[in-house]
């Protein structure tokens, strides 16, 4: 039990020593590790996570963090799992707080935090990618993506009646094939 407890320990606290940009631009790396490197979820696992992560509060790879160490482990490994995403950011957050006057100054930081910037956008845009080309398989899923999209960056809805708005399309559109069958 301790030595799958420090496996999820050690697996997460590479993901998050690893990773910058946020939850969202772990997204491959964590796909990567916990699909295809360990199994320790399906593809279609992940996405689910992926999707009640973001319509739950924090932050999405904490969240699955917390649903694949729970998974595998039950409440102490969703706790390792967890404990091991959040170590590096601690740790990293704890030595700039402690230089953060001088840190700001430097331009060679400035600048490695424009690329770095870059590069999170690059993750995103490969996120996002993947994910619509493993959700969106069917005439309806493509009909919710637009609305949801347009609803969000055109018309400014708020993200929770959209994800709520969305979660009541899906639940009906399954009821409604169910008892036309």
């Amino acid at each position: 039990m301790l030595k799958d407890l420090l496996e999820l320990y050690i697996t997460f606290f590479k993901i998050g020593s690893i990773t910058f940009g946020g939850g969202l631009a772990m997204l491959p790396i964590l796909e990567r590790e916990l699909v295809e490197k360990k199994s320790w979820v399906t593809n279609e696992e992940i996405l689910d996570y992926y999707a009640i992560g973001q319509s739950t509060p924090g932050i999405i790879a904490v969240n699955v963090a917390t649903f694949v160490g729970f998974k595998k482990k039950g409440m102490a490994g969703g706790i390792a799992a967890t404990l091991g995403m959040i170590s590096p950011s601690i740790i990293i957050i704890t030595i700039i707080a402690e230089f953060i006057s001088s840190f700001e100054s430097i331009v060679w930081v400035q600048k490695a935090l424009k690329g770095i910037n870059v590069a999170v956008a690059a993750l995103l845009t490969y996120s996002v990618i993947n994910l619509c080309k493993k959700t969106i398989k069917k005439w309806y899923s493509a009909i919710v993506f637009l609305a949801a999209f347009s609803s969000i960056y055109f018309f400014k809805c708020h993200t929770i009646a959209v994800i709520l708005t969305a979660s009541l399309a899906g639940t009906l559109f399954y009821f409604f094939r169910k008892t036309s069958k």
